[in-house]
């Protein structure tokens, strides 16, 4: 493993474990070059994935990407982070599971929406209108009163309770 700060390829485990949901293993390594310390995750990666961009363009699968956009969606929002992180892996094994290899970008953004929808209401209208390109209001008002009617299987949302009103 490439040392980040010196470029050295001569790098150093000095502990090695699994993460809390044991989907890969964390390692803490040192640099005898220069002493810098840093971690690096090693995951189970199935078959090397292709997204088809809307372009045309193949570009290779990137779960780091994946992870950055929901992290984006659900900012601010209190989701348990373990949760995300299983609906991530969800995610990749669906995708290493579906084809040969080569997955349309609008297959992951149907289960980001998907994976999204299950976690938080507000990181789903987010990462709709990013994926969805919603251009005016009422591409909301469209995709909140299905949220509100139910339509995508979504219970809605609690009523908040008024305070009474001062004579």
């Amino acid at each position: 493993m490439r040392c980040p700060y010196c470029g050295s390829l001569d790098t150093q485990v000095k502990d090695s474990r699994p993460t809390d949901d044991s989907s890969s293993i964390r390692r803490r390594r040192i640099c005898p070059d220069c002493g810098g310390r840093f971690t690096t995750f090693e995951r189970v990666q199935l078959r090397e994935l292709t997204v088809l961009k809307r372009s045309g363009r193949r570009v290779p699968f990137d779960r780091d990407k994946l992870q950055q956009s929901v992290e984006v969606a659900l900012r601010k929002r209190p989701v348990d982070p373990e949760r995300v992180e299983r609906m991530i892996n969800g995610i990749v094994r669906q995708l290493e599971s579906m084809s040969d290899g080569e997955v349309p970008s609008e297959t992951v953004g149907e289960l980001v929406m998907e994976g999204l929808k299950g976690l938080d209401d507000v990181a789903y209208v987010r990462f709709a209108s990013v994926y969805k390109n919603f251009r005016e209001a009422k591409d909301f008002e469209e995709i909140l009163g299905k949220l509100a009617e139910g339509e995508d299987d979504l219970p809605p949302p609690p009523k908040k309770k008024r305070a009474p009103s001062e004579p």
